[in-house]
């Protein structure tokens, strides 16, 4: 109520901010400040002080983190979701706040209706915008990416030419950090849900498959980069033959030869092993490339795949 009623003085704010941090670590705490996040936000919003919009920063970090470990979902409205952006474009050269930002918007989009009002305020120009000048900071890459799935798996398409563009950005996201796991892993996964949203031209299928195929490559022991990029594979094979002809002719290695490496090298993970048959029950589908398979003794890792998960 105190810095309600004086919004418009920074330093009430500041101070209001600095009280409420002091109440974090006290469990007994955290249900009042869950009622705080609009007001933390409206202070970073009005005032231009680096130091508030770091500790207010900082601050919603903590409950949010709180909120995660408790199993409580925030769904911030739009309001909280418009200052976020607001504050997001008046930092936006600023590269250790914004990967403090960028983290932050990551677990508020852990909500779905959350993510949908960051969506609605049009917050995905300014992800793209942020990767592009920030393609080398890797804690930022993975916050956006993070974040541009959640908003890309969405329901609702009006963003549609939006998420077409993120497609030769989260490109390059993946390419710069193809070594980096905890980058890629993010990156494939906004690729499979843009592929999903069919945001991939003909021309974008070789390239993307070949990306995804080094991604793998490059991480095979990181099982959700490996399933989700699968998953993103079988998505561009049921869009084109391309995309399936891509995996088998892979200039550095037969894709085929991948998924069975990785395949037993994942044995005990039924989400992997799904995701194998979902990408090769999609190349099947085109004769020639399903005569290659047949060449390769795919039906051999088929029933090994059946006999492992006789019940899924």
């Amino acid at each position: 109520e105190f810095m309600q009623a004086s919004w418009d003085i920074e330093e009430v704010q500041a101070k209001g901010i600095q009280h409420l941090v002091s109440f974090v670590k006290d469990k007994s705490a955290f249900p009042y400040l869950l009622t705080c996040t609009k007001v933390i936000t409206l202070a970073m919003k009005t005032h231009d002080s680096l130091d508030l919009q770091v500790e207010g920063c900082t601050l919603l970090l903590e409950i949010l983190s709180q909120a995660l470990e408790q199993g409580v979902m925030m769904a911030l409205d739009e309001s909280v979701a418009n200052c976020l952006l607001h504050t997001v474009r008046k930092h936006s050269g600023n590269e250790e706040f914004l990967s403090q930002l960028c983290t932050l918007l990551m677990m508020v989009s852990a909500s779905e209706v959350a993510a949908e009002n960051l969506r609605k305020v049009g917050i995905i120009p300014d992800l793209l915008s942020i990767l592009r000048r920030f393609l080398h900071n890797d804690k930022i890459c993975f916050s956006c990416c993070a974040v541009l799935w959640s908003l890309a798996v969405s329901e609702n398409n009006a963003d549609q030419a939006v998420l077409e563009s993120a497609v030769p950005v989260i490109s390059a996201v993946l390419q710069k950090h193809l070594q980096n796991g905890v980058v890629a892993e993010p990156a494939c996964s906004a690729l499979w849900a843009l592929a999903l949203q069919g945001c991939l031209t003909d021309s974008d299928y070789e390239p993307t498959a070949a990306l995804l195929l080094d991604a793998i490559r490059m991480n095979p022991e990181k099982a959700v980069l490996v399933k989700n990029g699968c998953l993103a594979l079988a998505s561009l094979v049921r869009l084109s033959e391309t995309a399936a002809l891509a995996i088998l002719l892979d200039t550095k290695g037969s894709g085929i030869e991948l998924i069975k490496d990785e395949y037993h090298l994942h044995l005990d993970e039924p989400g992997v092993a799904a995701a194998l048959c979902l990408l090769m029950n999609e190349m099947v589908q085109y004769d020639e490339v399903m005569l290659d398979m047949r060449s390769q003794k795919m039906e051999k890792l088929l029933s090994k795949i059946k006999l492992q998960f006789p019940f899924s």
